[in-house]
């Protein structure tokens, strides 16, 4: 005897494609966890009704409980850059009458079916994320489940629409190697990249680049090296240059953590800073004013991009609706280490 064939039950996806919009659209409307025109509410209200579309009751209830929480997914907090961002998300998750879940992706190797379990729609209302902490699958499956997320030094993948909390790098870093060059006459300045893949990097090295063709100097990629936003690997690199007899003038550090681990370097060979060579970083974070010397770099606003996000955050929870992009401006700070003073 043969057994009947199952009839396919109709799916969340069928009834985005029958109505003409997105799963996120047709999530927002079951659920009603967000506005929706009321004559696109209308077609996929039809939509379900021919299709005779039932949501799962579990899904339904775990899609509608509220659990007054955001939560964060980021590699690591044990640098000052991470801890004043976390100081912002914070305050902002607070203003906003929200609890902050935190989960740091580090010790798993960056994100990952293991990461992708701690935090998401089972237990928070939704998700900042930084970086690459979250691989760009996961990203795509929340953000059709109609999941609030919020990027932060990240942008959204092109076939989706995720708000993005961001500095503008490029400007900054643009204003600092015009510096070098206009007040102090370098022109061998050598930078130090962040990590692979890394945006802030990208726009940094962006600017570097706009401003050494600005002032006809070539570019050189024997004055170009891996600093990572480390310390070590920034020293090390830097070693590396002084050994092989590169010839520098003036080195960009690409951020201040880097830029600890190169002037560890530089003054190890004895080198000085800044009469043989200069040193600039980016961030300003709280010990760049105390070094010797006292470092020339960006203040780039670490705690308010924090604080940005999770309001934005917050906003599209309750409305459904944020800006698409945020990006702070940077200032440029002067100290000591670029030859000034």
């Amino acid at each position: 005897m043969v057994e009947p064939k199952m009839l396919l039950r109709p799916t969340i996806a069928d009834v985005a494609g029958r109505a003409g919009v997105s799963i996120a659209t047709v999530s927002r409307v079951i659920n009603q966890t967000g506005p929706v025109a009321e004559e696109t509410a209308a077609q996929v209200r039809a939509a379900i009704a021919e299709l005779k579309y039932v949501p799962h009751a579990a899904a339904r209830g775990l899609a509608s409980r509220r659990t007054q929480t955001l939560g964060l997914l980021l590699p690591g907090i044990s640098d000052q850059f991470s801890a004043a961002m976390l100081r912002g998300i914070e305050m902002g998750a607070r203003e906003g009458g929200y609890d902050l879940l935190i989960h740091s992706t580090h010790s798993e190797g960056g994100s990952g079916p293991s990461s992708r379990r701690r935090l998401g729609e089972h237990n928070t209302d939704g998700l900042l994320v930084f970086i690459d902490s979250l691989d760009e699958a996961e990203l795509t499956r929340l953000y059709h489940l109609g999941f609030p997320m919020v990027l932060l030094h990240r942008s959204s993948p092109a076939s989706l629409h995720i708000p993005c909390v961001t500095f503008e790098n490029k400007s900054g870093s643009r204003k600092l190697i015009d510096h070098l060059i206009e007040a102090h006459g370098r022109q061998r300045i050598a930078f130090l990249r962040g990590p692979e893949g890394n945006e802030d990097s990208y726009w940094r090295e962006m600017g570097y680049r706009e401003a050494l063709a600005a002032h006809n100097l070539p570019f050189d990629s024997a004055l170009i090296a891996l600093g990572g936003f480390d310390q070590e690997q920034a020293r090390s690199s830097v070693e590396t240059w002084l050994g092989q007899g590169v010839e520098i003038d003036a080195i960009f550090s690409g951020d201040d953590e880097a830029g600890i681990g190169a002037l560890v370097a530089l003054q190890r060979a004895g080198k000085r800073v800044p009469e043989d060579i200069a040193l600039v970083g980016f961030d300003d974070v709280d010990v760049s004013r105390y070094l010797t010397p006292p470092l020339t770099t960006v203040r780039a606003p670490i705690e308010q991009a924090g604080r940005e996000a999770a309001r934005k955050l917050v906003q599209l929870i309750k409305s459904g609706q944020t800006a698409p992009l945020v990006l702070l401006p940077t200032e440029l700070v002067i100290r000591r280490s670029c030859g000034c003073g």
